[in-house]
């Protein structure tokens, strides 16, 4: 009986949560924009839901909406392919390893190779 009672209480708040922390973000957006980027750039002021509009936009590009915090299909992703690197780095030999960095040197290096000739 208590954990209903807590399942409907978490029911209850759960919406005005989320629509104040809307609220928060966008006034936090609207002030922010309305303060700087007028003086700074000449650019025009926003209304709060042109500020919430920018919000959901920046969540779209840099957040994404997942509820994981990082923790999503994509790092488990990553932490498989680091966990394999770390398992063939560990079952090579040193001279396999200084091969390894010598092929990783001359394909992701931003200069060029030391070995390699001028083409003029």
């Amino acid at each position: 009986m208590n954990k209903i009672r807590k399942r409907i209480g978490i029911a209850i708040l759960a919406p005005f949560a989320i629509a104040l922390f809307i609220w928060i973000g966008g006034e936090l957006v609207l002030h922010l924009w309305n303060w700087l980027l007028p003086t700074l750039f000449g650019w025009r002021q926003i209304t709060f839901w042109q500020a919430i509009g920018l919000l959901a936009l920046c969540r779209i590009l840099f957040g994404g909406w997942s509820s994981h915090g990082g923790h999503g299909p994509r790092s488990n992703i990553r932490r498989r392919i680091n966990e394999r690197m770390d398992e063939r780095w560990e079952r090579m030999t040193p001279e396999e390893r200084e091969k390894f960095r010598q092929g990783f040197r001359g394909r992701c290096s931003p200069f060029e190779p030391t070995d390699a000739k001028p083409t003029a």
